[in-house]
């Protein structure tokens, strides 16, 4: 019962660790984000604004960014009501079927790990 207290309050109360989104804005940042991948871990969060379980994911995305999840990986976010065409390009370019929310983790520039909906947190992206 007090940790569903706890994770409550974490909706409640403004967090003071503010989540350094990449905005991914253009298909030429795809090839960016497969180069650096080959270094360090690239997440995609595909984000629909008009969707409220998608807006729930990012609350549990934004609670969950830690200083070690900042030092581990570099975390994209993207639009896809503003950029369908790069959201569509993300599932052909990695192999995933399109989901909303959806989560992408890029090592090497393949995807080595995806989920949607209640999956979508950095604890289970990185456990993987």
């Amino acid at each position: 019962m007090l940790k569903l207290i706890e994770f409550l309050k974490s909706f409640i109360i403004t967090k003071s660790n503010k989540m350094d989104w990449n905005n991914l804005n253009s298909l030429e940042q795809l090839s960016e984000i497969d180069e650096k991948s080959k270094t360090k871990t690239q997440i995609i969060f595909k984000h629909s604004t008009r969707c409220s379980v998608s807006s729930f994911a990012k609350r549990i995305l934004t609670s969950e960014y830690t200083e070690e999840v900042q030092n581990k990986v570099d975390v994209y976010y993207l639009d896809l009501i503003a950029f369908r065409e790069i959201s569509q390009e993300i599932a052909s370019r990695y192999s995933v079927m399109h989901e909303s929310p959806q989560i992408l983790v890029i090592n090497n520039g393949a995807c080595s790990y995806n989920a949607s909906h209640s999956d979508v947190s950095f604890d289970k992206a990185l456990s993987k």
